[in-house]
C-alpha cells in the first residue's frame, strides 16, 4: 500500500511539472525518484513470492557489482579512444578521468573495509562513497530525463528550425555538424514550409562562417535558398539561441520553432533556451558512439556548474556529515 501511495505520488508531481515546462533540471530528478518509486512498488507486488523478490534483488546486485567493476575500465578505454581521435583537450579527458575516479573509489573502499583501521581511513570512505553516490544519482537521472525530453519532441513538426553550428573543418562541414543538418532536413521534410536558421560565426582557424557552409550543405540537400537564413556572429550556445530567435524576430515571425542540436547536448540547450525566456523545443541528432560517454560528462558537468551553489552546498553537507558523526562519537 505505502510504495503504492509513493509511487503515485512521485509520479503525479513529475507528469503535472513536465506538462508545465519540460525544460526544467528539477524534471530529471523527479523523473529519477518517480522510477526508484514505481521500482519499489513493483517489488512491493512480489511480497507473496519469496523467491522472485530474492531473484530480483540478486538480479539488481549482480547488475551493480558488474558496473562497478567494468564500468571504471569501459571509461578508461572510451578516454584513450577521445585522446587519440579528438586529442588532447580537458574536454576529451572526462571519460578517462572518470574511470580512473571511479577505480580509486573502488580501491578506497576495499582497503577502509579491509583494513578496518585506522578509523579516520572508514571515515573517509564513507564521505567518498556519499559524494560519488550523490553525483552519479545526478548523473544517471540527467541521463535518463535527457533521452525522454529528446524522444518526446523527435517526430515534432516546426514553423522554424534552428540548427546549432559546431566548428568547421576549414570550410568544410564534418559529421558532427552534418548530422545536426541531416537531422534539420529531416524536420524540412515533415513541415516544407519551414525557415532554417543556420547558427554560427568564423572561428580563427575557419575559412567561412559556420553560418555560410552550413547553408551551402542545406541547398546541396534540397532545401531551397530562400528558405535559409544565415545568423553568423554566434559563437556560443546562447548566442546561437539568442541571435537565431533575433533573425526570426526580425522577419515577423511568430510560429513555433525547434532547435536542432546533437542528442548530447539537447537538454542543456533546452534548459538554457528556459534560461533565457525562449519559447522554443529542441531535438537532437546521432553522435557517433564513442564521442557520446565523453559528451555526456561534459554536459553534465556544465549543468553542475549552471547549479553550482545548490550542489556545492549538497556536497559540503554529504562531506562533512561523516565527519561530523566521527568527532562526535569520540
Amino acid at each position: 500500500m505505502i510504495p503504492g501511495v509513493f509511487a503515485a505520488a512521485s509520479v503525479l508531481v513529475f507528469v503535472v511539472r513536465f506538462a508545465r515546462e519540460p525544460r526544467r533540471v528539477g524534471n530529471a530528478i523527479w523523473f529519477a525518484i518517480a522510477l526508484g518509486f514505481t521500482g519499489l512498488w513493483l517489488l512491493s507486488l512480489l511480497r507473496h513470492s519469496e523467491w522472485a523478490q530474492l531473484a530480483v534483488i540478486a538480479g539488481v546486485a549482480i547488475a551493480g557489482a558488474l558496473a562497478a567493476l567494468v564500468l571504471p575500465w569501459a571509461l578508461i578505454a572510451n578516454g584513450v579512444v577521445m585522446l587519440r581521435r579528438e586529442g588532447r583537450r580537458l574536454a576529451n579527458l572526462l571519460s578517462l578521468l572518470a574511470g580512473l575516479g571511479l577505480l580509486a573509489v573502488f580501491v578506497l573502499s576495499v582497503s577502509a573495509l579491509a583494513l578496518n583501521d585506522p578509523p579516520w581511513l572508514l571515515v573517509l570512505a564513507a564521505t567518498v562513497l556519499l559524494v560519488t553516490g550523490y553525483l552519479a544519482f545526478l548523473f544517471v537521472a540527467l541521463m535518463l530525463y535527457s533521452i525522454l525530453y529528446s524522444r518526446v519532441n523527435r517526430l515534432a513538426r516546426a514553423d522554424a528550425v534552428i540548427v546549432l553550428g559546431s566548428g568547421l573543418l576549414g570550410d568544410r562541414v564534418p559529421p558532427l555538424l552534418a548530422s545536426r543538418l541531416d537531422r534539420a532536413v529531416q524536420v524540412h521534410q515533415r513541415s516544407p514550409g519551414a525557415l532554417l536558421v543556420v547558427s554560427g560565426g568564423q572561428g580563427p582557424d575557419e575559412l567561412t562562417s559556420e553560418a555560410d557552409a552550413m547553408a551551402r550543405y542545406l541547398v546541396e540537400a534540397g532545401v531551397p535558398a530562400d528558405q535559409v537564413l544565415l545568423e553568423d556572429r554566434a559563437t556560443t550556445t546562447g548566442e546561437n539561441l539568442r541571435f537565431s530567435v533575433a533573425v526570426l524576430d526580425r522577419r515577423g515571425f511568430s510560429g513555433a520553432v525547434l532547435a536542432v542540436t546533437n542528442n548530447y547536448h539537447v537538454f542543456r540547450t533546452a534548459v538554457l533556451a528556459r534560461k533565457l525566456g525562449l519559447k522554443l523545443n529542441v531535438i537532437g541528432a546521432k553522435t557517433a558512439s564513442y564521442f557520446v560517454p565523453s559528451a555526456f560528462l561534459r554536459e553534465f558537468v556544465a549543468l553542475l556548474l549552471q547549479y553550482r551553489k545548490t550542489n556545492a552546498l549538497v556536497l559540503l553537507v554529504l562531506a562533512g556529515g561523516p565527519f561530523l558523526l566521527f568527532w562526535y562519537a569520540r
